[in-house]
């Protein structure tokens, strides 16, 4: 692509802008930053305003802005537009399954998912095997993250590496490096929830903009849409523009999977426990859905690059879809302001994800075996500089392996973390499950989900007697069996469950405090 000064005149404004917003949020909500609940959940005080902006620019990424578009551009409906429905039927299980598990996290001081594990099931090994799939499922998350700022980059015609003492440097990827660990070293969670609140007004401000000017330029959806059908009739084995019928239960899954797989991931569960109360949380669970309008709207911006003839560029291939399109539809300072909205909106949940997985590495791997007596403000150290080692550790993952490979490691990322469900989510409700039945479970599901996934060609989907499935909720049902029909045979042959440490009271949500700000009051603090 051609260098285009104003395009990255416009992207290098709000890039500082958001820069600068990092480092001031160590001084925004003041607290002590030595503390792991101040510095991982900002002390657990974020209202219904601040809690909306700072979940919907942690699940809704940059990549995702990029991807889902680019999946319908490429190959159509049954790898894109699952995602719509799946953040639909996501929110309904938040209402259900968050407060409560809020309402223990607060009375307990649980901080991550793992911590809640331990105690219900009395296993160390449980918890390990919790924090461990989740640190494994978040990396290359984050990786992906920086890879949209990478397309970014190179849709405004920024060299992607430069020449530095006979190395090829990856400077745009270094920078954002740099930026991401400093700011959130600093400011800890505090950081992305107030550059979430920029971020989330420029992608609104990008989807109206596109939704009022690019169907103007084909006289509305309906020569789309057509140009969509028109690709489906010209390659019928590769595009769909419609769903299949014997892909409906593969689309059907992967939706249900997505959906149950998407609040187990240690980045929305850190969202979720830095809320100030499960009013906020329910609240929350009602009005996130806007955000899946807006991602319905964005998923068709791949049928808007078919029918504009948008030619991928940069060796991206169709992940570049989106950027090109912009390129080509809008004046070059709008299109550095919407590089600026996907390049923050990157920042956001790689900021959250790095904190997230900091957090599980301290509390459930560093203290639990290598530093029981710990102090609070060396945990709180240990996570900071986990959060670095996290951010390198993607850097070199972006850096060393094909990106389009690194796409297939976040589709592995959801079979993972979908796997500790049992354990989660079922345990909020049951102590009935024998610790030891949990683990050779999540342990089963883990080496038959990779397997599974590594022989249908590194795709999430794979026929299973016949079927075509998303292997997540495959290898869950052998999971769920698997716990199920041990659990009574272990504790036959003297197994026990373990004590539980919880108590039934510390799940009643009247137990939580009550939410001190009402919902006009919080835009302002």
């Amino acid at each position: 692509m051609k260098f285009d000064a104003t395009a990255v005149a416009v992207f290098i404004f709000f890039f500082i802008v958001v820069t600068v917003l990092g480092f001031v949020a160590a001084r925004w909500r003041r607290g002590d930053l030595d503390l792991l609940h101040e510095w991982g959940l900002a002390g657990r005080r974020f209202g219904t305003v601040i809690t909306w902006f700072l979940l919907g620019g942690d699940l809704y990424t940059a990549y995702t802005f990029i991807a889902i578009p680019a999946a319908m551009f490429g190959v159509g409906a049954v790898s894109g537009f699952f995602a719509v429905p799946y953040t639909v039927l996501v929110y309904p299980l938040v209402f259900v399954l968050m407060p409560r598990f809020w309402t223990v996290c607060k009375q307990r001081g649980y901080v991550t998912a793992a911590d809640f594990v331990k105690d219900r099931f009395d296993s160390r090994g449980l918890a390990l095997a919790v924090a461990f799939t989740g640190i494994l499922a978040t990396m290359p998350y984050i990786a992906l993250q920086m890879y949209g700022i990478q397309i970014s980059l190179a849709a405004m015609g920024i060299p992607i590496t430069l020449p530095i003492l006979g190395f090829q440097v990856d400077i745009p990827l270094l920078i954002a490096f740099v930026i991401l660990a400093a700011y959130t070293y600093t400011s800890g969670l505090r950081a992305p929830a107030m550059i979430a609140l920029v971020k989330d007004i420029m992608i609104f401000i990008v989807l109206f903009a596109i939704i009022a000017i690019i169907p103007t330029h084909f006289h509305g959806f309906g020569p789309i849409f057509n140009a969509a059908h028109q690709k489906a009739l010209a390659h019928p084995k590769t595009f769909s523009d419609i769903i299949p019928a014997n892909q409906a239960i593969a689309y059907s899954t992967l939706a249900l999977g997505s959906a149950l797989a998407l609040f187990l991931y240690p980045h929305s569960l850190t969202g979720v426990l830095s809320s100030s109360s499960t009013k906020v949380v329910k609240r929350n669970a009602a009005l996130l859905p806007i955000y899946s309008l807006m991602l319905g709207f964005l998923a068709l911006l791949g049928y808007m690059a078919i029918a504009a003839k948008i030619k991928p560029f940069g060796g991206f291939g169709n992940n570049s879809a989106v950027p090109a399109l912009v390129n080509a539809i809008f004046p070059s300072w709008f299109a550095g302001f919407t590089f600026a909205a996907l390049s923050i909106g990157a920042l956001v949940p790689a900021a959250v994800m790095s904190i997230a997985a900091a957090n599980l590495f301290t509390r459930n791997i560093y203290k639990e075996y290598f530093r029981p007596e710990a102090t609070d403000r060396q945990e709180s150290q240990a996570a900071k500089l986990a959060s670095l080692v996290l951010k390198f550790g993607a850097l070199i993952f972006i850096v060393a392996i094909n990106p389009a490979q690194v796409v297939y490691f976040q589709l592995l990322g959801g079979i993972w973390i979908l796997q500790t469900l049992p354990a989660v989510f079922l345990g909020l409700y049951t102590h009935w499950f024998n610790r030891w039945a949990l683990l050779i479970g999540w342990a089963a599901a883990m080496v038959a989900g990779t397997t599974m996934f590594i022989m249908a060609g590194n795709k999430p989907t794979m026929a299973v007697f016949g079927i075509p499935i998303y292997i997540a909720v495959a290898v869950l049902i052998l999971n769920l069996l698997l716990a199920v029909i041990l659990t009574p045979v272990f504790k036959a042959i003297g197994l026990g469950n373990g004590s539980d440490r919880t108590r039934p009271s510390d799940y009643e949500e009247e137990a939580a405090p009550v939410e001190k700000q009402e919902l006009g009051q919080e835009a302002l603090s």
